[in-house]
């Protein structure tokens, strides 16, 4: 092949490598299912319709609709709109003034507008900085509500319950883990009166000689041992007695239960390892220091002050970047 030939060849070769790669592309977005389209949203006891009549303000207003699913319109009385859209309201109220003869076919021009929703929100509870009824107006997904929620606090489970108005008895539990390195966001949709809810996660605590003592949130997805506790926490130091661990428990009738470790034998898979339950609490103490357990991991636990809140899920892919920046460094000198 001659030399004008080779950079033609490439050329073309890019060209139809680019153009696979755009199909490919295409095929995926039209594989990805688009939202539905949001359902209209339908009136229920507690919400507020305004109701402006053209051309007759005296018959205009706000109405409230009652337990009933009743409005009191004037020169109607009592007019059922429960379960009925703003449009199907407007043509109900219209098509009533008609046939009471009040206003004439061409003169009954109704527009409505759902000032409050109190039934068709969305309720978000739980473990959230704002928990509260959103609106449901437009295609709402799970991220646009949390956000508006304010998003998760740090004890919140990475699994949440979505009970859906249409489905009351089968709730959908998803895993919600927004702050991660590689999130983990699913892509749900949330319609009108739906409900999430996110639980209160578990929490460990590690205190004592570790180089991060504090609270620990399960994330639900593994469970925590005392080894990856340990590992979490970070070093214990020299002065730590690691043979001499306590993991205290509190059992289903409120005592407590101090159970005697040596973390240096689990470490060594010389012992077993022992999976950690919401409340515990591991304490590292210091070597040849003779102190009273209550008594130090009451000082540790910092009794009405602050004490530091980790999310386990968090630091075990920081710990993972740190690692890997680690070997990368490594691999670059070593060249």
């Amino acid at each position: 092949m001659s030399s004008m030939a080779k950079p033609f060849a490439f050329a073309i070769a890019v060209s139809a490598l680019l153009l696979l790669q755009a199909s490919v592309g295409l095929a995926q977005q039209s594989a990805t299912p688009a939202p539905e389209a949001a359902p209209a949203l339908r009136v229920g006891p507690g919400d507020l319709i305004e109701i402006g009549m053209y051309d007759n303000p005296d018959l205009s207003g706000r109405f409230r609709v009652d337990e009933k699913g009743d409005i009191a319109v004037p020169l109607l009385g009592l007019v059922h709109v429960d379960g009925e859209t703003a449009e199907e309201v407007g043509k109900n109220v219209e098509q009533r003034y008609v046939d009471g003869d009040i206003l004439k076919p061409g003169k009954a021009h109704a527009t409505v507008f759902i000032v409050e929703y109190a039934s068709q929100g969305i309720t978000v509870v739980g473990q959230v900085k704002s928990a509260g009824l959103y609106p449901a107006l437009g295609v709402r997904m799970l991220n646009d509500v949390m956000a508006a929620a304010g998003g998760v606090t740090l004890a919140a489970s990475s699994n949440i319950i979505i009970t859906r108005k249409s489905d009351p008895d089968h709730p959908i539990t998803v895993e919600y883990v927004p702050e991660a390195l590689t999130p983990v966001s699913p892509k749900i949709q949330i319609f009108p009166g739906d409900t999430i809810m996110v639980p209160r996660a578990g929490v460990v605590y590690v205190l004592g000689r570790v180089t991060r003592p504090g609270a620990y949130v399960l994330d639900g997805r593994q469970t925590l041992t005392v080894e990856r506790a340990m590992a979490l926490a970070g070093s214990s130091g020299p002065a730590a007695a690691m043979n001499t661990a306590h993991l205290v428990r509190t059992l289903a009738d409120g005592r407590k239960e101090d159970i005697l470790l040596n973390v240096n034998k689990i470490q060594e898979a010389k012992a077993p390892d022992v999976a950690m339950k919401d409340g515990d609490i591991l304490f590292i103490p210091q070597s040849n220091t003779k102190i009273v357990l209550l008594q130090a991991i009451n000082s540790a636990l910092g009794i009405g002050t602050s004490i530091a809140v980790y999310r386990i899920g968090l630091i075990h892919d920081r710990l993972q970047c740190a690692h890997c920046l680690t070997t990368e460094a490594r691999a670059r000198t070593d060249r």
